[in-house]
């Protein structure tokens, strides 16, 4: 029997998912949580074979809660079902340690086989998005997604400093470092293509 934990903040989904999975008779949704720290909190609580996570959620992304499971080496699988066809994530969760990653309009069969198929060692990946997903890399470090993720959401240069322990000086470079980067003529455009990309 493997053992799923799901991390999905929409109630709806997150039902229907565990509905679906249920049904196989080889799987067992253990616990399911609606933000990424209940997840996290619940991993090491439950101890599934695989966790089935989204990317967008509250308080911790799927991919910053992937990122935890890799660095305290929890013997967790980590599949990833989204709505983000963007290469951008794609790189980021296999560098999380991520073993599939998976549209939420594929079919259900194909989620099931994909969770037996990384409970048995290998990896589920959307065949499409591991081709563009090599096509481009991305170009940001952590610290420059950081800070560019907050100037996206409207924060000055003072108050980003502030909120990351960094001067006044050093949030303007790594901006300037983001502009130039990708191409740019401002932090917003920067922020847009870096949204588009999944780099953020």
């Amino acid at each position: 029997m493997i053992r799923i934990l799901l991390a999905e903040d929409q109630a709806m989904v997150r039902g229907a998912l565990s509905a679906l999975l249920n049904l196989e008779t080889d799987l067992e949704v253990v616990g399911a949580a609606a933000d990424g720290e209940v997840a996290w909190r619940e991993l090491q609580r439950l101890k599934p074979d695989v966790l089935v996570t989204d990317i967008e959620m509250p308080n911790l992304t799927g991919l910053e809660l992937a990122q935890r499971v890799q660095r305290h080496q929890l013997p967790v699988k980590v599949v990833i079902v989204t709505t983000f066809a963007r290469s951008g994530f794609l790189r980021r969760a296999l560098d999380a340690g991520v073993q599939g990653y998976l549209l939420k309009d594929s079919p259900a069969e194909k989620l099931a086989e994909a969770l037996r198929q990384v409970q048995r060692g290998g990896r589920a990946i959307d065949p499409q998005l591991a081709i563009e997903a090599w096509s481009e890399a991305d170009p940001l470090n952590d610290r420059e997604r950081q800070v560019l993720r907050l100037a996206g959401e409207g924060r000055s240069a003072n108050e980003i400093a502030e909120q990351l322990g960094l001067s006044h000086g050093t949030v303007r470079n790594y901006l300037s470092e983001c502009i130039g980067k990708l191409g740019v003529v401002n932090r917003i455009e920067a922020y847009r293509l870096a949204r588009q990309k999944g780099w953020l």
